[in-house]
């Protein structure tokens, strides 16, 4: 290889680098707003909503929760064709931007006690943004990254899209354990749950500056300068690619459930008394600090092993495992609740999801073409993560009263069929998108 040529590679990898690394800070602390809800649910079940009933506070809490998820396939739409026809950089910037206005509510809506009605009425428009937001983060973030990447490096880069993710869950998680060990259980529930809030405002103008700062995929400014029609995507992506929204709906289950059950949820799981484990939020938020590191380190390590031997033996044994893991971990669980056991169950769940979600975002936009990539990713993910994300945390919660308290291993056992039924196709499509482009 020539000096020049060698200098263009490294030039290439580098800008690259910088991009992956820009846009994974953006995405972590976006879902850092976004997880934080979720692991201080109890808390806020107990100021936005009238009390008496605590078990009907916390799933009112999970339904508003649940409700984000319904703006996330118009989010997916509008930043996603945002993103497909004005640029990646631009729709990512969008989405933290709207992420930041939806935390702000959050963090400054007065209790029921002294707003009344006005309280959850806010706390729905807050998670409302929210979920505009993250509908329309996931597309763009994934399909920057992976037209970013060198192709030899493509799933180790898109691994940070869930890496990132993991971050936050872990950044949420470190800062819940340091809240509830400073301050007594009243100060909490009165007001310290805000200040993870109050975080996530003050990372907001890094993300938005640091997202303003990247430059374009040469794939995307090079698809947008050959095309010819002025067909928008969503347009195109209905009529020409109905099956593969289809099969990313299918796939898309289990990446959704999964994360919803083990990760988000299970901090709520763990300390809820209908199920009868009976640990304190500080043991929960110390076995979700140890899951996630778990996590981030599992989606690094399965996103390069896709770079060598592909991803698709990899989403195989990930979704195989997922029908079979949960189920052991949550009976060994009940049968010894106790600390180790909580930790060591923890770390196999995560190292679980992660074998499936550490190949995931390397997987699914290459089903899409260019032209229609961050709308399509979005779409097909967040349309299944309305019913497999957003309602599994309040789903959960009643099933575990009225079913069984085994209920997340068998919902994700829903999502592992699911997928297994979708990857042959999605698979195919996927060797023909390449073989196109």
């Amino acid at each position: 290889m020539s000096a020049s040529v060698s200098g263009t590679v490294t030039g290439g990898r580098r800008i690259a680098g910088r991009s992956i690394a820009a846009a994974s800070f953006g995405n972590a602390m976006e879902w850092y707003d976004f997880s934080v809800y979720a692991f201080f649910a109890s808390y806020v079940a107990q100021n936005f909503f009238r009390q008496g009933d605590a078990t009907s506070a916390l799933l009112s809490t999970f339904v508003v929760f649940g409700a984000g998820f319904i703006a996330r396939p118009l989010g997916a739409v509008v930043i996603g064709m945002y993103g497909d026809r004005i640029g990646r950089k631009a729709a990512l910037v969008l989405s933290i931007a709207t992420m930041g206005a939806g935390t702000l509510i959050l963090a400054a809506t007065p209790p029921y006690v002294f707003i009344g009605i006005g309280a959850p009425i806010l706390l729905l428009i807050g998670r409302l943004l929210q979920g505009f937001s993250a509908g329309g983060e996931i597309g763009g973030a994934a399909a920057f990254m992976i037209e970013h990447a060198p192709p030899e490096r493509r799933a180790r880069y898109a691994a940070w899209l869930q890496a990132s993710m993991g971050i936050s869950n872990l950044m949420s998680a470190i800062v819940g354990l340091a809240i509830t060990t400073a301050f007594d259980e009243a100060t909490v529930s009165d007001w310290a749950w805000r200040i993870p809030f109050v975080l996530g405002l003050l990372i907001i103008p890094v993300g938005l500056y640091t997202r303003r700062k990247l430059p374009e995929p040469e794939v995307f400014e090079r698809e947008r300068a050959r095309r010819r029609d002025d067909t928008g995507p969503l347009r195109r992506l209905f009529a020409e690619h109905p099956g593969t929204l289809v099969l990313g709906f299918l796939f898309s289950v289990l990446w959704t459930v999964s994360v919803y059950a083990f990760v988000i949820y299970l901090p709520t799981y763990l300390r809820a008394p209908s199920v009868g484990l009976g640990f304190t939020a500080q043991q929960s938020f110390l076995a979700t600090v140890v899951g996630n590191v778990v996590l981030v380190i599992g989606c690094l390590a399965f996103g390069r092993l896709a770079d060598h031997i592909g991803a698709k033996p990899i989403v195989v044994a990930g979704s195989v495992a997922l029908l079979v893991v949960p189920m052991l971990g949550l009976l060994w669980l009940h049968a010894q609740p106790s600390t180790p056991v909580l930790l060591v169950v923890q770390v196999l769940l995560s190292a679980t999801v992660s074998v499936f979600v550490g190949v995931a975002p390397a997987t699914l936009p290459m089903a899409f073409p260019v032209a229609v990539r961050s709308t399509g990713m979005a779409l097909s993910y967040n349309v299944a993560a309305i019913f497999f994300a957003g309602f599994t945390p309040a789903l959960m919660t009643w099933a575990t009263v009225r079913l069984t308290v085994y209920a997340p291993a068998l919902w994700v056992a829903v999502g592992s069929v699911a997928c297994l039924a979708a990857v042959p196709a999605l698979f195919r499509r996927i060797e023909a998108v390449q073989a196109g482009d």
